[in-house]
């Protein structure tokens, strides 16, 4: 059971759309960089391309065979390439099937029945990548190593947007329409940059406030973390609801005042900084001091509405566990002693798990 354990986590690493597991070497691939040459190893799908020719637009999707996410996104870029056969060059780049543990990892192949499996539902260009070139010259170099991951390259052979293919359907028309503004997306690619890496650094300063977990009762020093955060925020706004800045503020206020912890947890939610809202990590938290603390009935509420943010921001609901998540959210409901919401979840939960079985 460890051996699985160690097995997914290192699958989650490497997967995970986020900047986990990453060296710390300032990226020198930037938005706005000339896009770096192709290498590939074998084309298995599509037309060779062997460089970027101007005036082309070229979609860049780095995936591999056992990454589930990257699978779900293969029909949805298929549509894609459909719609735009005449504005952009699609290519499935695979990588990374070397990296993971024996048990995952697929020769050549293997890999080509893979993308045969998929027939028309994988419809763009698809590729090997060469050695671990594409690795490094596109992904480390991005400071983007997760996967899914797509590099669109404009007209002019020009690196304009690097992300989560789920975005694709609301950048690429820009791109392609020569509507996107290359230095507003470096700027704002910049800008979330620096305050993930602010919000990462300064959690450091609040560890001396969180207590101990391992002893019982010890909820550290709450009042005093509110006073360090209330003054990081005061020099900094836009960390007030960053992911980590979010977490120590929700669980101080758990401790101190849930009236507060609720108002601030509902603002959370609707107001992301760099990322994504802050519903794990209320999730978390909820979860945690459920059986350490008595929580009012709006801190379930509040949990179960974050369960509802976490389901909306799931990029392909197939793959997900969504019965499990709404039955987590009905239960919340319940606590919180709305039964007609905890009623509504529950049903939510028995049509997602027919569809599943279906």
């Amino acid at each position: 059971m460890r051996l699985k354990f160690q097995i997914l986590l290192f699958l989650l690493v490497i997967a995970h759309n986020a900047t986990y597991g990453q060296d710390d070497q300032p990226p020198s691939l930037r938005l706005g960089d000339a896009a770096p040459p192709l290498r590939v190893r074998e084309w298995l799908k599509g037309k060779p391309i062997e460089k970027f020719e101007k005036g082309k637009v070229y979609v860049i999707e780095f995936w591999a065979t056992w990454c589930n996410p990257c699978k779900a996104a293969v029909p949805r870029l298929s549509k894609l390439a459909r719609k735009y056969k005449n504005k952009a060059v699609f290519i499935g780049m695979d990588v990374y099937e070397q990296q993971v543990p024996l048990a995952y990892r697929k020769n050549i192949n293997q890999i080509k029945a893979f993308v045969d499996s998929m027939g028309r539902r994988m419809k763009y260009n698809v590729a090997i990548g060469d050695s671990s070139f594409m690795e490094t010259a596109w992904l480390k170099a991005s400071g983007e190593q997760g996967i899914p991951k797509t590099f669109i390259i404009n007209a002019e052979g020009i690196v304009a947007w690097i992300g989560h293919p789920m975005h694709l359907q609301e950048v690429l028309p820009k791109i392609v329409n020569n509507e996107w503004d290359t230095n507003e997306a470096i700027a704002k690619h910049n800008s979330d940059k620096h305050l993930e890496e602010l919000d990462d650094s300064l959690s450091y300063k609040l560890i001396p406030y969180n207590g101990d977990p391992k002893i019982s009762g010890d909820f550290g020093k709450p009042d005093s973390a509110l006073l360090v955060i209330e003054e990081l925020v005061r020099r900094e706004p836009k960390l007030k609801y960053a992911p980590n800045m979010a977490h120590n503020t929700f669980s101080a206020l758990l401790k101190t005042n849930q009236r507060k912890a609720y108002e601030y947890g509902k603002q959370a939610l609707i107001n992301p900084a760099y990322d994504e809202p802050a519903y794990s990590q209320i999730i978390y938290l909820i979860e945690w001091w459920s059986d350490k603390i008595t929580l009012r009935s709006e801190i379930y509420e509040l949990g179960a509405e974050a369960y509802q943010v976490e389901i909306d921001h799931i990029p392909y609901p197939e793959i997900a566990n969504l019965p499990k998540l709404y039955n987590k959210m009905a239960a919340w409901y319940w606590r919180a002693n709305n039964k007609s919401k905890a009623i509504d979840a529950e049903k939510q939960a028995i049509k997602a798990m027919k569809k599943r079985r279906g």
